[in-house]
């Protein structure tokens, strides 16, 4: 009797654990597969806070993350390290997400070991190889190297065929982020104690009723934006602070320095303004349930927050999730000031405009994409 296919997962960071984190599961649940989780540990602590939240216990652990590490390092060392990795392992297949550069290399590794490469989130395109950087180039070349496409919505698959991916290799998921985040949410709401203590943790870091009162919930790490773009968004934040003073802003702030400056000399001792460190999933999650409306450079939140009836104000210029702006659940209002305020201010003032974009349609899947996912690799 032949063994089960051995799938790797590989992943580094925080974002494609969340997201991987239900595939994993999804593979372990199933007697058809030998499942192995390897994790680059890209992102150290904050990679280690989701796979506690999900029960995620890494078989290899590359744990590559060091101070001040630039992009040479990490693709370096992750290329090296899962050339030893496949050498011992030998997978079947390889599942990467998304578009970290563990994803990148991680998939270039896999072709020189002549490993099958599953990309899970494929397609997403921004057309422009500098914006999100180094994200749309770490995507578009790990799409050259995958067998095996996992695209979250119809439009990213129709971006894979119009690069002649074989319509045979791409399946339409949804995107598992949403598996991820119902699967937390009904775990809050199923367990009293769980819920209750993460009540108490928000209660101790936040110094208002958060569960009352209208805030916004701010995340903000995009490369892209180090420098003027922080300095603009944090002005941004500053004005309408000041402006609408009962109205709260939480943000939990991204450790990297480049972050950390421009938001703690801007932001720090504003009244309703709550700088707090990167948190957990289950609470930040509970969070953006309570939020009024979300205010984001990142990815996955422009997934997350629409299938909560959450405005999402994107502070870029360019996003490769198109789908949530035309179902008008998000808009994209750049890294400066003035667009920032006005469109914040828009959605506190105007209820019609908000209602709006609070019940528009979440176009990113129903919460089964890991299934999607999983009737594939059975087929291989």
């Amino acid at each position: 009797m032949n063994a089960p296919p051995k799938v790797m997962l590989v992943f580094g960071t925080r974002p494609e654990a969340i997201k991987m984190a239900p595939v994993y599961h999804a593979l372990r649940d199933s007697s058809d597969f030998q499942t192995i989780a390897c994790v680059t540990a890209q992102h150290r602590q904050m990679l280690d806070q989701v796979l506690q939240t999900f029960g995620v216990v890494p078989d290899i652990d590359l744990d590559l993350m060091k101070p001040e590490q630039d992009l040479f390092d990490v693709t370096t060392s992750v290329l090296m390290g899962m050339r030893d990795v496949f050498s011992l392992h030998r997978p079947d297949v390889v599942l990467v997400h998304g578009d970290t550069t563990t994803t990148l290399t991680t998939s270039m590794a896999a072709f020189y070991a002549g490993v099958p490469v599953g990309h899970v989130e494929a397609g997403l395109r921004t057309h422009n190889i500098y914006a999100p950087f180094p994200e749309e180039f770490n995507r578009q070349v790990t799409s050259k190297l995958t067998r095996w496409h996992f695209a979250p919505t119809p439009f990213s698959k129709q971006n894979l065929l119009a690069e002649n991916v074989p319509d045979e290799n791409i399946t339409v998921t949804g995107n598992t982020v949403i598996d991820a985040l119902f699967w937390v949410l009904d775990r809050i709401e199923a367990e009293f104690e769980r819920r209750s203590a993460i009540v108490n943790f928000l209660n101790e870091h936040l110094r208002f009723n958060w569960r009352e009162t209208r805030f916004v919930l701010v995340t903000g790490h995009r490369r892209e934006n180090f420098g003027d773009g922080f300095l603009q968004i944090c002005e941004a934040i500053k004005e309408v602070a000041d402006r609408y003073p009962a109205v709260h802003f939480v943000y939990p702030v991204h450790l990297n320095p480049n972050v950390q400056r421009p938001v703690q000399e801007i932001l720090s001792g504003l009244d309703n303004v709550h700088l707090v460190d990167p948190l957990d999933y289950e609470p930040f999650v509970y969070l953006l349930k309570h939020s009024y409306l979300v205010l984001t450079d990142s990815g996955g939140i422009q997934e997350e927050a629409p299938s909560l009836g959450k405005p999402v104000l994107v502070m870029r210029d360019v996003t490769e999730r198109p789908e949530a702006v035309d179902a008008g659940t998000v808009r994209l209002v750049g890294a400066r000031c003035q667009p920032i305020v006005e469109n914040i201010c828009e959605l506190l003032d105007n209820q019609a405009s908000y209602r709006s974009m609070a019940r528009a349609h979440n176009p990113y899947g129903d919460g089964k994409a890991c299934a999607r996912i999983i009737k594939v690799l059975k087929k291989i």
